[in-house]
């Protein structure tokens, strides 16, 4: 370790981090680390493209505007 600090947090929070420990012994530090692993996501945004793709393909969701999978590999006859 660099260096060593320590951080204010309220007995709830704390109870909280205990809960999710994977073992008796392991540190607030790896819970810490570990729960931040799974929450910051490094990928770039997505364009403003890609969402509006989005956008329109949960329009044609609720609208019914779907094949299913027999459909479609019957179609291309897959099936």
């Amino acid at each position: 370790m660099s260096g060593v600090t320590s951080i204010r947090v309220s007995t709830d929070l704390k109870d909280k981090l205990s809960e999710l420990k994977v073992h008796p012994k392991e540190s607030y530090e790896d819970v810490i680390k570990r729960l931040m692993e799974h929450c910051v996501d490094d990928d770039p945004p997505l364009s403003d493209a890609t969402i509006q793709a989005i956008e329109e393909s949960l329009a044609d969701i609720k609208a019914g505007r779907v094949h299913s999978l027999e459909d479609v590999a019957e179609e291309l006859g897959l099936s």
